[in-house]
């Protein structure tokens, strides 16, 4: 059995994906590089000639390496892909420029008017951001502080509609979305990744990697965005590109792709 056949069945024999991210993430540092570099280039490949398995393997190749954003490992397996020209890999883990809208840090953002007639601390916003009730909901959603936000995604009665309004913010929220990148049950929502790959503001380390688990539908999408980077487009054009062309027959089939 192959090295990426094998990768592909002990991932998908783990039910939950933030189990297939751990998992990933503690071979991925086992590994010698070349090993790594090469078998996620042919997951890459293979995705692209959209297998689905290959697609659901690498869903938890590209949320572990948002949960990883710049890292050593990230740029050990980059340079490995250039210096060795393994262009899905590459296109995996392509460069881009930080983002030109950018928003202030937490601490110089305001504290949203929670209705209490004072400024609440950040223990009583934490509080709230536990608690099983939506009611506060709207202004925990605005606040600057990246443990409340960190409560929040983690709340039961957090919905995918919510999440989608918190990552689609503009300027987008340094500091919330590196929350997000962390929150694997939110990552694994598709609406939730074109969210974050369609705001102008959100990272690039955080974005590119979330563009090959796209739908062919949302890489059109995102290749109209003309406020996205030009590189961010010109990836999404690529991916597109590679993908089989669709038969007339299989509709159901295609809107997967």
């Amino acid at each position: 059995m192959s090295d990426v056949k094998r990768l592909k069945r002990l991932l998908l024999s783990l039910a939950d994906t933030g189990l297939r991210v751990g998992w990933l993430s503690d071979q991925l540092e086992r590994w010698p590089l070349p090993r790594a570099a090469r078998v996620l280039d042919e997951l890459c490949d293979e995705n692209e000639r959209s297998d689905p398995e290959a697609r659901e393997a690498l869903l938890a190749v590209a949320l572990y390496l948002v949960s990883r954003g710049p890292s050593p490992v990230v740029d050990r397996l980059r340079d490995e892909a250039e210096a060795r020209r393994l262009l899905g890999l590459s296109r995996l883990l392509r460069r881009a420029p930080a983002p030109v809208m950018v928003d202030r840090p937490a601490s110089e953002l305001p504290v949203p008017d929670y209705g209490a007639g004072r400024e609440l601390t950040l223990g009583e916003r934490r509080s709230l951001a536990r608690r099983p009730s939506r009611r506060s909901f709207d202004k925990l959603l605005s606040d600057p502080h990246p443990l409340v936000i960190r409560l929040l995604l983690q709340n039961p009665k957090l919905t995918e509609d919510d999440v989608v309004r918190l990552v689609s913010r503009r300027p987008a929220r340094a500091e919330a979305m590196a929350e997000i990148a962390q929150a694997v049950r939110w990552l694994s929502r598709s609406r939730v990744r074109l969210a974050i790959v369609l705001n102008p503001g959100s990272p690039p380390e955080m974005a590119i990697p979330l563009l090959p688990v796209c739908k062919r539908t949302e890489l059109k999408e995102v290749v109209r965005a003309t406020e996205t980077s030009m590189v961010l487009r010109a990836t999404a054009l690529e991916l597109l590109e590679r993908r089989p062309p669709i038969k007339e027959p299989d509709l159901a089939e295609a809107v997967l792709q």
